[in-house]
């Protein structure tokens, strides 16, 4: 499963976010796409997913244009969770979870055996089948990002792309997911590529690590080469002192604010 994006142009209306952009996600990596606010993340990671248009350019699954997929055929290989999702009022978690396998129901949206088993398989995989009858919008934050998690999961797609999962969790909520995220692409063979805010969650949890600046990549490497006091000033304008850490097999660098200039 390949995702390659090729001379993208993308924005709204008159106002263009990203000028021209050419990026490949690889299968079985989790990249992370990262840089400061409004360069141009959330609108490129929509655009891979096929919810935004580019103005021009190319996206290919597989070397054929995302363009040319069926929605329903698309919903099979990439599943994509935007920032904010919204879940209707008291739709139980089971409900939200099973909306991950319209891809897979004739006309009458008849709900197979294999449906249910993607779904408990989901619910499990997230440690949610114990709030899978509970109303979703009384849980948490971290329990509620889960559930989107076991809705993408679902899908049975083979690349999931998370627009700042860990958006509005405390820290010990945002290393749950990001563990998840991680056993799933190791367990599971899942490729992803999500947006993260946190520069040294992105080195720990990520394979590669795509900077994007004024909409143009200016990055695109391992989080050993991609993050250093260079990057970080030119990126964020900030001063960081560079050091690294060790999580199993992986070195990754861990940089240390010290004031913005």
């Amino acid at each position: 499963m390949t995702l390659s994006a090729y001379q993208l142009t993308l924005g709204y209306q008159s106002n263009i976010i990203i000028p021209s952009v050419s990026l490949t996600l690889h299968a079985g990596e989790i990249t992370c796409l990262v840089g400061a606010n409004g360069c141009g993340k959330s609108t490129l990671l929509k655009a891979l997913a096929g919810v935004l248009k580019p103005r021009q350019g190319t996206i290919t699954l597989n070397e054929k244009p995302l363009k040319d997929w069926s929605k329903k055929a698309l919903a099979k290989e990439i599943a994509f969770l935007p920032q904010d999702p919204m879940a209707p009022d008291d739709i139980s978690v089971y409900q939200l979870v099973s909306h991950g396998r319209f891809a897979y129901q004739g006309l009458l949206g008849k709900v197979t055996q294999k449906d249910v088993d993607a779904i408990e398989n989901a619910l499990k995989l997230t440690g949610m089948t114990k709030y899978k009858h509970r109303s979703f919008n009384h849980l948490s934050g971290g329990e509620r990002q889960r559930g989107w998690l076991a809705l993408c999961i679902a899908q049975q797609a083979k690349l999931l792309l998370l627009d700042e999962p860990t958006t509005y969790l405390d820290i010990g909520h945002q290393y749950e997911i990001l563990s998840l995220l991680r056993a799933l692409n190791q367990q599971q063979q899942l490729t992803i590529a999500m947006v993260l805010h946190d520069i040294n969650q992105a080195s720990q949890f990520a394979d590669r690590i795509v900077t994007l600046q004024h909409g143009n990549i200016i990055t695109d490497d391992t989080p050993i080469n991609a993050v250093n006091e260079k990057m970080m000033m030119k990126v964020f304008g900030i001063d960081v002192e560079m050091q690294t850490r060790r999580d199993g097999n992986k070195i990754y660098p861990l940089a240390i604010p010290l004031g913005a200039r």
